[in-house]
């Protein structure tokens, strides 16, 4: 079974910057898509960027310009560089991995802006 584990996530004051990573207990053969997610509360989970095989990458209009997604080359682990922060980015940050047989969850770290 695989686990992934995110870091970087805090406290910062709106327009600063934090880089969220994402490591794998192990590597994952055929990974197909690494991503990042979020959840505010009360609101539902959303995407924030992916990266595929393909080297195609995607990302939420509301954050495209100011966060950048990367992986290293093992693909073992994700990061989310996230700068221009702002109050509504504010969330619970989830990655998430998937091969050709499953799809994998971090359990999350807690991204604050304050204004």
């Amino acid at each position: 079974q695989v686990q992934l584990v995110e870091s970087g996530g805090g406290l910062v004051q709106s327009g600063g910057s934090l880089r969220l990573s994402c490591a794998a207990s192990r590597i994952i053969f055929r990974v197909n898509v690494m991503g990042w997610y979020r959840q505010a509360p009360g609101l539902e989970r959303e995407l924030v960027a992916t990266t595929t095989r393909d080297g195609v990458t995607n990302y939420a209009d509301s954050v495209k310009g100011r966060f950048t997604i990367s992986r290293d080359n093992a693909w073992k682990t994700v990061y989310l560089q996230m700068n221009s922060l702002k109050p509504e980015d504010t969330a619970v940050y989830y990655c998430n991995v998937r091969d050709i047989r499953a799809s994998y969850w971090g359990q999350g770290t807690q991204v604050t802006v304050s204004s």
